[in-house]
């Protein structure tokens, strides 16, 4: 009998700066923290990077282009409360278009 591995799941969460503010967006039609105030963040996707999955979400969440010459990696958290993760925080202070939450 083979043992199924460990599967951990990973986010990547977006603190994207500017004139020291964060963007935080209203959380809504996601199924999970409807409602309540988030940074740009989601789930990878498998076969990408923590900053190719935050350029896809910020697309997806925030109708903004990112550049992974602007993402820099500021923190990294490992959760084993409940369900188990890994979280990398990825910081920028550029990007294009205009900033749309796109959740609503």
């Amino acid at each position: 009998m083979t043992k199924e591995r460990f599967k951990t799941r990973v986010a990547a969460y977006l603190i994207l700066k500017k004139d020291n503010q964060i963007l935080l967006h209203l959380r809504n039609n996601t199924g999970f923290a409807d409602g309540y105030y988030s940074l740009v963040a989601g789930h990878l996707d498998g076969n990408e990077t923590a900053i190719q999955a935050i350029i896809r979400e910020a697309k997806e969440e925030a109708n903004i282009i990112l550049h992974p010459n602007d993402l820099k990696v500021v923190h990294v958290m490992h959760r084993t409360k409940e369900i188990e993760y890994i979280d990398f925080f990825i910081e920028c202070t550029k990007w294009s278009g205009n900033i749309k939450n796109i959740e609503l």
